[in-house]
């Protein structure tokens, strides 16, 4: 079976030492992702990333530079590439009508200085987005995460 691979956009989206997640659910025990999601055919990773975002959050945002890139291998039925870009947020969309994520349940502003600490998947981002916020050196690439990998929380 051949699997396809699949782009997804996210957004780093970082104010007064917190970055904006998304909080999931699945009725036991919540997590955060980062708002986001899959690239459309003809459409560029900035359009996706500000597409996604107003449709899981209703705001408006300005992208900035890559930030990171992790795959997800195995444990979905298709081979995952999420391009993290920082983003600025510029305001919120009026009437905007929400698409939520399966299991969304609202969103979060996660403390950068625990971040490692705290259920934010995946999880080889924890670090990476704290160094990166911290000016310390960082890698772009932080290669291939799957379920079951153990927690990344150094």
């Amino acid at each position: 079976m051949e699997r396809k691979i699949r782009n997804a956009a996210k957004a780093l989206i970082i104010h007064k030492g917190k970055m904006l997640a998304i909080k999931i659910s699945d009725g036991k025990e919540a997590w955060y992702i980062m708002p986001g999601g899959g690239q459309d055919t003809e459409e560029l990773l900035p359009d996706a990333v500000c597409r996604e975002v107003a449709e899981e959050l209703g705001l408006k945002i300005a992208v900035k530079d890559l930030a990171f890139v992790i795959e997800g291998l195995h444990g979905e039925k298709f081979h995952r590439v999420d391009l993290v870009f920082l983003c600025e947020c510029i305001g919120e969309i009026e009437d905007a009508v929400l698409q939520t994520d399966t299991n969304q349940v609202g969103y979060a502003w996660l403390d950068l200085d625990r971040l490692n600490t705290l259920p934010l998947y995946p999880s080889k981002l924890r670090r990476a987005i704290m160094n990166l916020s911290e000016g310390k050196p960082y890698n772009i690439y932080l290669g291939n995460e799957e379920i079951g990998d153990p927690e990344i929380t150094d």
